[in-house]
């Protein structure tokens, strides 16, 4: 094949370089995969990140198959698609019900109509020069979409000053993997393969610079290792049994005013009964019920906050 021609050696070198960092970008996830098996829950993870990744390296095998000559890059989606479907096989056997729902929603509107619309529209009505050209500038399009996704991790560093969900390994390797198949493509003279990695690389190199400005600095807004609780008071009145949420302030009040309606001691004339205490009002600190004036604490469990990894391999 052309690709191993010796009059082009630095393209086999940049194309393999670039199969190799891109290997250690698409495998970044294993750790969390291994924590969510050990767990056997998804721990509030989203799937959308490695659907889309499929997608992406989906895309990225046809246009590489009509580009002809382009095997490095069909290894490197091909190890892609291998690797990202068996995340989201990982990821359905361990999610919630609604969580699995969801996956197989965007499994089916991603790969099974999205990428198959592309595929008839693509293969049949055009042919030759203007297929590629068509399915690379589609690819493009996706591929600075997917590289767009990680800003809003960007914004969450400079609001929270924490760089948790910005590890530098995985920054400095997608910079690199830019690199690479940027240059893979300028010496291959393709446009679709070179002009998204300029983005993946500016994209990269932020991230570093985030990282060198943050990485000592205590976090500010720490929501994610600190998320306030919700406490919902709720008092059971009277001899119903149904419980309504009540503020404690206004059970304060509700208290005084059935004390202003009860007849002075003056006008019945009977000797003032020792004073009753006041039912304790419970605070944000309790944690227990009581009968005729039940209260019971509910803590609102907050979602887990996750770091969005998406991987363009191209």
């Amino acid at each position: 094949m052309a690709i191993f021609d010796l009059h082009h050696p630095w393209l086999f070198v940049f194309g393999v370089l670039g199969n190799i960092i891109s290997i250690f970008v698409f495998l970044a996830p294993v750790p969390a995969f291994r924590r969510i098996c050990k767990e056997k829950s998804t721990m509030g993870f989203q799937s959308l990140p490695y659907v889309v990744a499929l997608f992406s390296s989906m895309l990225w095998m046809y246009y590489a198959f009509i580009k002809k000559n382009a095997i490095l890059l069909v290894s490197i989606n091909s190890f892609g698609c291998i690797v990202e479907t068996i995340y989201i096989s990982i990821f359905i056997l361990y999610a919630s019900k609604q969580a699995r729902r969801q996956t197989v929603k965007l499994l089916v509107g991603l790969i099974g109509v999205l990428y198959t619309l592309i595929f008839v529209a693509t293969l049949f009505p055009l042919n030759g020069a203007l297929r590629v050209q068509v399915v690379g500038w589609i690819c493009v399009t996706v591929a600075v979409l997917v590289f767009a996704a990680p800003l809003s991790i960007v914004f969450q560093v400079v609001r929270t000053k924490s760089v948790e969900f910005m590890p530098f390994t995985l920054s400095f390797f997608l910079t690199l993997s830019a690199i690479m198949w940027f240059g893979y493509g300028l010496l291959q003279k393709d446009l679709c393969i070179a002009l998204p990695n300029v983005l993946g690389f500016f994209l990269g190199m932020i991230q570093m610079l985030l990282y060198a400005m943050y990485r000592n600095v205590k976090p500010t807004a720490d929501l994610e290792k600190k998320v306030p609780e919700h406490v919902i008071t709720m008092v059971a009145v009277g001899n119903s049994e149904q419980i309504h949420p009540v503020k404690s302030e206004d059970m304060i009040n509700k208290l005084d005013d059935v004390a202003a309606d009860q007849p002075s001691d003056e006008e019945n004339n009977v000797n003032p009964p020792a004073a009753q205490p006041l039912p304790p009002v419970a605070n944000d600190h309790e944690n227990e019920e009581r009968a005729c004036g039940k209260v019971a604490k509910v803590n609102v469990p907050q979602p887990i906050e996750t770091p969005v990894l998406v991987v363009c391999a191209a």
